[in-house]
């Protein structure tokens, strides 16, 4: 990826690509009027501020999990959380990214 690509979005992320190939599960931590205004096809949705007490639902995938949101920053928090858990996931940034990772593979 190139230098400009790299600030300014370059198209999909290999790493998230290569998670969701893998078959990592989708989880969309904006809200549920958020996500019924368009998500990415066969993903999960909990809430950002559900997820402390929803951590084991995420645990029971038993799959690695690529997070999204609107624009990343929730999905940022969320990671935190979901790594001191010890859940293997990353931060797909906003789910309009993380979609076309999806279509890309």
């Amino acid at each position: 990826m190139g230098f400009f690509s790299k600030i300014f979005g370059g198209g999909p992320n290999p790493e998230v690509q290569k998670m969701l190939a893998e078959g990592a599960v989708v989880l969309d931590v904006r809200t549920p009027g958020e996500f019924s205004g368009g998500h990415v096809a066969g993903s999960k949705n909990i809430p950002l501020q559900e997820l402390g007490r929803r951590v084991n639902e995420v645990k029971a995938f038993k799959k690695p999990v690529v997070i999204c949101c609107r624009s990343g920053a929730r999905a940022g928090q969320a990671l935190g959380m979901l790594q001191q858990a010890g859940v293997e996931c990353i931060n797909g940034g906003g789910w309009t990214s993380v979609n076309a990772a999806q279509a890309a593979q």
